[in-house]
């Protein structure tokens, strides 16, 4: 009978230790980050702009123009300061790109503030901007070279 019953409790441990014994699951993004990019876009397009922000973090390690999408979307929330760390990322990760240093100049001069890097920024960008889009930033800029003429009279 004592046998009986260490073997019962042997088996009983044997049993408690197999089930409790901690899994580890390796999970895996199946999406790259040009699908996490398109995905933001597209949530981003039909307002949805927390799952937009969410694919595009995804995207930014490997994206840099994700950081320019996440600044569009801090810009939009008022953030202000995310959206210039993110302007700055994206310019950094996109050198050649037009796009963020636009948008980093367009912030400063909504903010009233850093105009003589907002022109800087805005003059860089009308200078890689494609000839098509040329027009767009040299409005950017000649609204900053005001507020800075403005501001110096003042």
């Amino acid at each position: 009978m004592r046998r009986l019953i260490v073997l019962l409790l042997a088996l009983g441990c044997l049993g408690l230790a197999a089930c409790s014994l901690p899994r580890v699951a390796v999970l895996r993004d199946p999406l790259t980050a040009q699908e996490h990019l398109q995905l933001g876009l597209a949530y981003e397009h039909d307002g949805e702009l927390e799952l937009a922000r969410e694919h595009y973090e995804d995207a930014a390690e490997e994206m840099p123009e994700a950081h320019f999408y996440l600044g569009n979307i801090a810009f939009g929330q008022e953030a202000w300061g995310k959206a210039e760390r993110e302007y700055k990322r994206a310019i950094k990760g996109l050198p050649e790109d037009s796009r963020p240093r636009n948008n980093l100049a367009w912030l400063y001069y909504t903010r009233g503030e850093n105009l003589e890097r907002a022109e800087e920024l805005a003059q860089q960008a009308a200078n890689l901007a494609p000839e098509a889009e040329k027009g767009e930033y040299m409005d950017t800029l000649e609204l900053i070279r005001q507020a800075r003429n403005a501001e110096g009279k003042s």
